[in-house]
């Protein structure tokens, strides 16, 4: 019951008179992870659990899933027909309620959008005025405590020694005459991962060189691997936390010049991402020591206008941050009004990556750092800042 009392809490606090949750066919994973539901197990019907801001939970399920709840403290209801289930639910939920649902208005948020247009239609229909729960998801999954804290320095200072430790191999390797290809560096990377204690859940790190750089999603395949050689501009993306259930991932870009002096058009583009980098910081920092609120999009807003006044805003095409938590790309707040309007708010707990990238031609730069705003209110950016392109002396 703990956390069904801390979130009738936070119902309470956001004005709500309760949250109800609804799935079938487990299409609802972050409805799973709040509630500690287990995904694997059979839904093929549907059903409802509705947590009032005061009082006992109500569960309502299928007569031949009946104990697909039961791990769940409230009271049970049961139906079989879809009249049934239309009037038992209504009984559930009082008229004019404002109830919280896995939903965003325009799709905003699709990262937490899961409850189906028809399905919102019947809780309306009801007399029943459905919000988004974004808020409250950001607060019990994306919150992260003092062990979940720890657990992201940690995988920080394993992250960054890989990333230096890659760099390296490729600069030896050019040296020596024998250069490697971006798979031998990726799998390099991978293989340090699990030495030390990390994982990044299958989902593989970038490493591109020039015209590959310039995709910000760039996948490398046997077909499209190139050898990293004298004169190439590279990027690495690495992300990965540490093989525990608790385990904050950490998500860094850093790119380097495979000689000593890089070409001044991409010293150039580096130069200006880092300005743009570092305004994002700042605005985050500044506004959390005025103790004023700071959202999602204005740090997207603050990062993407030093890349407009240097005459680049064309070529950043992607927003500036994920959330960042259990997931490398979180339930929380996006620093984000561009691919959307992230109007949630920054608040204590939250983690969150700050990338912007230049993309042109055959030249592509980001630069990416994480925040993570204590449980005091203070930023913290573990591991180095890039704040000079890495050259192989």
């Amino acid at each position: 019951m703990q956390k069904i009392n801390d979130i009738q809490k936070a119902v309470l606090e956001l004005g709500l008179d309760g949250w109800l949750f609804y799935d079938v066919w487990n299409k609802d994973p972050l409805g799973y992870r709040i509630l500690d539901l287990d995904p694997k197990k059979l839904t093929s019907r549907r059903w409802f659990y509705y947590i009032p801001n005061i009082g006992l939970p109500l569960k309502l399920v299928h007569k031949i899933e009946a104990s697909r709840l039961d791990s769940l403290p409230g009271q049970t209801i049961t139906y079989s027909r879809w009249e049934e289930m239309h009037a038992k639910l209504r009984d559930m939920i009082t008229v004019d309620s404002r109830v919280a649902m896995q939903y965003s208005p325009d799709n905003q948020l699709f990262n937490v959008s899961y409850v189906d247009a028809g399905t919102i239609e019947l809780i309306r229909s009801m007399g029943v005025k459905v919000v988004s729960s974004a808020d409250l998801i950001q607060q019990f999954l994306s919150k992260i405590d003092t062990v979940g804290i720890s657990l992201h320095k940690e995988a920080s200072q394993k992250v960054q020694s890989i990333k230096d430790a890659a760099f390296q191999m490729i600069f030896e390797a050019i040296r020596a005459g024998s250069p490697i290809s971006e798979i031998d560096a990726q799998t390099f990377i991978i293989d340090e991962f699990s030495k030390q204690g990390l994982t990044c859940e299958g989902l593989k790190p970038v490493v591109a060189i020039n015209d590959h750089a310039a995709d910000p999603h760039f996948e490398v395949t046997p077909s499209a691997n190139k050898l990293i050689k004298a004169g190439d501009r590279i990027l690495i993306d690495l992300w990965a936390k540490l093989d525990n259930p608790k385990g904050i991932y950490y998500d860094i870009t850093w790119c380097g010049y495979a000689g000593n002096v890089p070409p001044v058009e991409y010293e150039e583009i580096f130069k200006v991402t880092v300005r743009a980098r570092n305004a994002a910081k700042a605005l985050v920092v500044d506004r959390l020591l005025q103790g004023k609120k700071v959202y999602g999009w204005e740090v997207d807003d603050a990062c993407r206008a030093e890349v407009k006044n240097a005459g680049y805003g064309d070529y950043f095409t992607h927003r500036t941050g994920h959330s960042i938590d259990v997931k490398v790309h979180g339930s929380g707040v996006n620093i984000d009004n561009y691919e959307t309007k992230d109007h949630r708010e920054i608040t204590l707990g939250t983690c969150f990556s700050i990338e912007p990238g230049i993309y042109m031609g055959d030249i592509g730069v980001r630069s990416e750092i994480n925040l993570l705003v204590d449980n005091q209110g203070h930023v913290q950016v573990y591991g180095d800042e890039q704040e000079k392109l890495l050259l192989m002396s």
